[in-house]
């Protein structure tokens, strides 16, 4: 791994969950946009002393996916899109750090429905704080875009004037916010 200078000091560190998210965005009837988010997120990073052995680990439970209507909700956790049932989480593992002009670029192993691939992230570190209560915290954000059919999430439906229902490409917004563990 190359060296980053953007990260945090050394230490392990845990997701603040109520203070991050992941969230999306995918094309529907291919001129509007719908939003959603997934609400239970855990996460641990491991940053190491010059940032070569830094890693990440993180774990979304696929059942919190929510846009806030329960119709569409229930369709995408079936087994047309995420298929809940069978694999409940989805895994983020990062593999490999290196320092961009823009900030940091981080490729690790995406997990959805059991199938791996390797997906970069373009992430901003936006900094290191003692909250007041003192304990220290960091935090990260980034817009990676990924094709739902390679991760096997095929399901669509043709439009009589052209297109199709859903789009292949989800935009994911991640807000993340870390505790420095003691």
């Amino acid at each position: 791994m190359s060296a980053v200078s953007t990260l945090p000091t050394v230490g392990t560190y845990t997701l603040d969950a109520s203070h991050s998210s992941v969230a999306f965005i995918a094309r529907h009837l291919m001129v509007s946009k719908v939003r959603g988010r997934f609400a239970l997120l855990a996460a641990e990073l491991n940053v190491a002393e010059g940032h070569g052995g830094t890693t990440v680990n993180a774990t979304i439970d696929a059942s919190s996916f929510t846009t806030g209507d329960e119709q569409r909700d229930a369709h995408v956790v079936s087994a047309d899109f995420l298929n809940v049932a069978e694999f409940p989480t989805l895994t983020f593992a990062l593999k490999e750090l290196a320092e961009t002009g823009a900030g940091i670029s981080a490729t690790g192993a995406l997990t959805i429905r059991d199938v791996t691939r390797d997906v970069t992230l373009d992430a901003e570190f936006l900094g290191e704080v003692t909250a007041p209560w003192g304990n220290t915290r960091v935090a990260f954000s980034a817009t990676p875009s990924i094709d739902r059919e390679d991760f096997g999430i095929t399901w669509n439906q043709a439009l009589e004037a052209g297109g199709v229902l859903v789009g292949k490409t989800v935009a994911i917004e991640i807000d993340a916010q870390f505790v420095k563990n003691a």
